[in-house]
């Protein structure tokens, strides 16, 4: 009987347990976004969870998703409905991919209350 090594199992990044798709880091919010370019309208689709099993906020926007348009509108887009400047919203990672992770500087404590908000509407 040959016996096998078992090793343990190595979760690098185990899903949330924070039900939000965001988290206040050091100077500002991280935000989980999958955006669907090229929509009727724009508009918020609410919280879904991803593959990984972490929630991410599923957006729409009738932008197509070529030379960074669908980037530039998203940016736009939540600068407008948090009340944010343009520059203050960057895109971490996820430039050419549905999913992205974007950094909202400022108060994080604030920009998490106006997400709560927007999210309950």
């Amino acid at each position: 009987m040959s016996s096998r090594s078992s090793k343990p199992i190595s979760v690098e990044n185990p899903p949330s347990k924070n039900p939000n798709p965001y988290s206040a880091v050091e100077g500002g919010v991280r935000l989980a976004v999958r955006l669907t370019p090229r929509a009727s309208r724009n508009g918020l689709d609410g919280i879904v969870v991803g593959a990984d099993g972490r929630p991410v906020l599923q957006l729409r926007l009738a932008a197509p998703p070529v030379e960074g348009a669908a980037n530039k509108a998203l940016i736009g887009f939540l600068a407008d409905v948090l009340n944010l400047r343009k520059a203050d919203i960057a895109i971490r990672s996820g430039e050419t991919a549905r999913l992205k992770i974007l950094h909202l500087a400022g108060d994080g404590a604030a920009i998490a209350r106006r997400l709560d908000e927007w999210l309950k509407t």
